[in-house]
């Protein structure tokens, strides 16, 4: 449609007390428009969380989620090349709960990470996208929190919350099969409980949110070995005067690496940093008021983009990223389902078709 607005990406909220995704066009001005709500599952099992992983070509959308009858799952969803609308595919079943999934880089292995089970699961990936067999389960100590691949996709690294353990791992990618690296483990802090971490996009350096003490912990990475070094900073994202308990939630590079975000529910509030390419450094820019809880966010594949979803405010706040300072600018707040915990941001393919 000519002069229609241009669709920058679209926004995928993983919504828990109604078991659904709210799907919205990402305007390349900021506005958002809610396309549809698409069922996970039916009936709806209340209270799961529902964690999301989009595959590396952008073409499927996975969602972890606990079925009624209790068994833990993973729907598959095409997404529409145009429209970015998911369609259901299937459900598989997965080995435990899941607190995190995410694909390997080349998109062939599922990755997902056992809070309650405490393990880390590889399932093959189909030609279809759907999700297969499982292929590994590992244990952990307790509260297994997150699981990723490194860039060059031959090691992996997965987190331990109640144990305060990153987990290293080389990582067969034609198998799909990991095991231990030497060292196996590197220890976080005591009572730190290490929760998500994001590779920086050279590969370079290893960020770290700790849930339990509210902090950004910086470790070099040596991408030869795929080991960790121990933390050369620690960055707390509450403020200097915070006497309650911190309770760090999400981390997000904006695409260039220019500045890293963290979410921290007590306060709901997300941090900005700057970020040294050289060093890894962090430098606080600045804490910024969000939506109710934020337990996820997404960063749009632009970069201009950070879309919060609040768990207790159940909307999902558009901010501007100023592209030379980091700074938030609260553009926009919609109402999503209930309970949001995941957010997913996917570019369309090309990007920036116009609204149907």
């Amino acid at each position: 449609m000519s002069g229609a607005p241009a669709i920058a990406a679209v926004v995928y909220v993983a919504n828990a007390d109604t078991q659904d995704l709210s799907v919205f066009d990402l305007h390349a001005d900021g506005d958002m428009m809610l396309r549809g709500t698409v069922a996970v599952q039916r009936p709806a099992h209340v209270g799961r969380s529902i964690v999301l992983a989009q595959s590396p070509d952008r073409k499927f959308l996975y969602a972890g989620h606990l079925s009624d009858a209790g068994q833990s799952a993973v729907a598959t969803f095409a997404l529409d090349e145009r429209t970015g609308m998911p369609q259901r595919m299937g459900s598989t079943a997965l080995t435990d709960t899941t607190a995190y999934l995410a694909t390997d880089r080349s998109g062939r292995f599922l990755f997902s990470a056992s809070y309650r089970g405490n393990k880390v699961t590889v399932n093959a990936i189909r030609a279809d996208g759907s999700v297969g067999d499982t292929l590994q389960v590992m244990s952990t100590e307790t509260k297994a929190h997150c699981i990723v691949a490194d860039p060059s996709n031959r090691f992996v690294l997965h987190t331990s919350l109640g144990g305060d353990l990153i987990y290293q791992e080389r990582f067969d990618a034609r198998t799909g099969k990991m095991s231990p690296n030497d060292p196996p483990t590197v220890g976080a802090r005591a009572k730190s409980g290490p929760r998500f971490l994001v590779f920086a996009p050279h590969a370079k350096f290893v960020y770290l949110i700790t849930e339990l003490d509210g902090a950004v912990d910086v470790h070099p990475f040596d991408p030869r070995s795929g080991t960790l070094a121990a933390a050369i900073q620690t960055a707390k994202i509450v403020p200097e005067q915070f006497s309650g308990q911190p309770w760090g939630a999400d981390i997000h590079f904006r695409p260039d690496g220019k500045f890293l975000y963290a979410s921290e529910r007590t306060t709901s509030m997300i941090t900005a940093f700057d970020v040294d390419p050289g060093n890894g450094r962090l430098t606080r820019v600045d804490a910024y008021p969000t939506v109710t809880q934020p337990r996820a966010f997404s960063i749009d594949p632009s970069g201009r983009y950070l879309l919060a979803a609040g768990q207790l405010s159940n909307t999902v706040i558009c901010h501007l990223i100023d592209a030379a300072s980091g700074e938030l600018i609260a553009l926009g707040e919609y109402a999503v389902g209930k309970n949001p915990t995941w957010v997913e941001t996917v570019a369309l393919s090309p990007a920036l078709r116009p609204r149907a």
